[in-house]
């Protein structure tokens, strides 16, 4: 069930906003579709590969900050015992961080291969995950706001708009909505985010 994985990727209302990341990327142009640069696929290079940056399609500083869960999709020829292994090796290579306030899993699913898609690799994966560096994106897209509203560009195509020839104080409200989600994902990092969302409520 779908709406049971993601579910449990997301620990507070909130905090919903999920990286994806895939492996191995392939070409479907020309004389060389399906193909990868990548060789290996193996259960274990695959879900060791999710967790990397290069495959995250989110630009965030993935070595800052911590997991907050992770589900990974793997497809092809899986046997689970590969998969049990590969996990253990993640977690004894410390691969990947996590909270310390709540509980913290790396869930796995394991798909079929469709049968109508050319493909040259054994198994490929999905990654999506809620991590906390997520904050650094939205704060990216706030300082370029911010410049943006400071000279107030690109407003009057708006200002015609009824709802904002009053004024333009749903961009602030807006503007004032990612700063506490900022806010949120910076004190999920920390140990006493329990505290501090019930203090917030």
């Amino acid at each position: 069930d779908l709406v049971g994985l993601l579910a449990s990727l997301i620990p507070t209302p909130r905090c919903h906003f999920l990286l994806t990341a895939y492996t191995p990327l392939t070409l479907f142009e020309g004389d060389s579709a399906g193909l990868s640069q990548v060789r290996k696929t193996s259960v274990m290079d695959v879900m060791r590969r999710l967790l990397q940056p290069q495959n995250v399609m989110v630009s965030v500083p993935l070595k800052q900050g911590c997991y907050m869960s992770i589900l990974k999709m793997i497809q092809g020829e899986v046997d689970p015992t590969q998969v049990h292994k590969a996990l253990l090796r993640i977690r004894e290579r410390q691969l990947a961080s996590f909270i310390t306030w709540g509980p913290a899993s790396i869930q796995v699913a394991l798909s079929k291969r469709s049968p109508y898609l050319p493909v040259s690799n054994r198994v490929s994966g999905l990654l999506m995950a809620n991590h906390t560096s997520i904050h650094a994106l939205f704060a990216r897209t706030s300082a370029q706001f911010d410049k943006l509203r400071k000279r107030n560009a690109f407003l009057d195509n708006y200002k015609k708009q009824p709802m904002f020839q009053e004024s333009l104080d749903e961009f602030d409200d807006s503007r004032n909505v990612v700063q506490d989600l900022i806010e949120e994902y910076q004190a999920a990092e920390k140990d006493d985010y329990v505290q501090w969302a019930s203090s917030n409520a």
